[in-house]
């Protein structure tokens, strides 16, 4: 393969940038997994709201920093589609609960599936816990950095 492609990932590139990279690359795999569904980056709200039942649209403005009016946008192709479904929250009813519904619920294992084959094939391993955690952190501390201010 032609270096010169990757000459944007050198020593000196800030990690953020590296961290960027992965990321966007990992989301043109998965893409083309599920070139049908036409989802891209929504599909992670499918899955916050999968392992985070009755979460509110809040809950994914603040993990995701996007703004109110992006979540709304997403969140109401993803309940057309079918994936995910908002009820009034009976504590607050000006505040929605989210779940995904029978068609989210088995899309979940698929994406889960295809992102483990990626890590794979780019050599993420079980070995790389270590590696995992720390990164963790720093997008936790990122948070309460941004959080604070």
């Amino acid at each position: 393969m032609d270096n010169e492609i990757f000459q944007a990932i050198t020593k000196n590139s800030p990690f953020i940038a590296w961290i960027h990279n992965i990321s966007l690359n990992q989301q043109k795999y998965i893409k083309s997994k599920f070139k049908d569904l036409n989802l891209g980056h929504d599909v992670r709200y499918i899955m916050f709201i999968y392992d985070n039942p009755n979460c509110s649209q809040e809950d994914l403005v603040n993990m995701f920093s996007q703004s109110k009016g992006n979540i709304a946008k997403s969140l109401k192709k993803l309940e057309d589609l079918g994936y995910i479904i908002r009820e009034t929250d009976p504590n607050n009813r000006r505040k929605y609960m989210l779940n995904t519904t029978e068609k989210g619920n088995d899309l979940v294992p698929k994406f889960r599936k295809i992102s483990k084959e990626w890590e794979k094939e780019v050599g993420i391993t079980d070995s790389d816990d270590e590696l995992r955690e720390r990164i963790r952190e720093i997008a936790i501390n990122g948070m309460k950095l941004v959080e604070e201010e």
